[in-house]
């Protein structure tokens, strides 16, 4: 008897997987649900990076503690889609043409701002470790004097953004962001994070950190391409939107 239910237990456990087999999804069903679930991905990033832009805006056109909180908070927010459509980067190479321009890290962030020059900060390795375009109207990259004068977004994107083929050397994307909301952690590999005070966003009298007038201008750019460099992704697979140095 023992050796009848067996027998019967070993063809119940064969049939399952044979069933399951049957009954399994057309690849066009596959790849359908693939880019639908790609698609829903990225419209959430769309929105929250949309949003961030929004919380930004209205921390620079009033500084104080509570509107830097809620610009943090809408990049925090920003994060959580944007990182899930990281999957997507395997097997679409479409996605990685755009992708370092989003989210390139580390960085070294001497290159648009103050840091302190005592910490990690210093790269030997990098020239444009510590060219601080927020504090420099005019720098020299590849021997060539660059007016950086105004902050524009050819600048960010086309002269500062892996500078001399340096990918440390981040201008665009959730990270550049994230430095000019935070500022330099200098916690090491303890618990924390950057603490920039909002008055290095005060215009005028009140401005910490030198360069107010043009960390805000740099700060407000950064966001307004997510609408362009996020990819359409249509059911016939993905395609780039055109996209703006920022």
């Amino acid at each position: 008897m023992l050796r009848f239910v067996t027998a019967c237990a070993a063809a119940s456990w064969v049939a399952a997987p044979l069933a399951a087999l049957a009954e399994a999804p057309a690849p066009a069903e596959v790849m359908t649900a693939y880019a639908d679930i790609a698609e829903a991905g990225y419209a959430d990033s769309l929105a929250t990076a949309e949003a961030l832009q929004t919380a930004v805006a209205a921390f620079l056109a009033a500084p104080s503690d509570e509107t830097l909180a809620g610009a943090k908070a809408a990049w925090v927010a920003a994060r959580v889609p944007y990182q899930q459509t990281e999957a997507f980067r395997f097997g679409n190479a479409i996605v990685d043409d755009w992708e370092g321009r989003v989210n390139a890290w580390p960085l070294d962030e001497g290159l648009i701002d103050y840091v302190d020059l005592d910490s990690a900060a210093v790269n030997e390795e990098n020239d444009y470790a510590l060219l601080n375009i927020i504090a420099n109207p005019k720098v020299t990259i590849g021997g060539t004097e660059v007016d950086a004068t105004e902050i524009t977004p050819v600048l960010l994107g086309e002269v500062l953004h892996e500078a001399e083929g340096i990918e440390a050397n981040v201008a665009t994307g959730y990270h550049a962001i994230e430095f000019l909301l935070w500022g330099q952690d200098l916690n090491g590999t303890d618990a924390g994070a950057g603490a920039r005070p909002y008055t290095d966003f005060v215009q005028g009298e009140g401005c910490t950190g030198g360069n107010c007038d043009r960390r805000a201008p740099i700060c407000r750019r950064r966001p307004r391409c997510w609408s362009r460099i996020l990819p359409r992704w249509p059911r016939t697979g993905p395609t780039m939107a055109p996209c703006a140095p920022l």
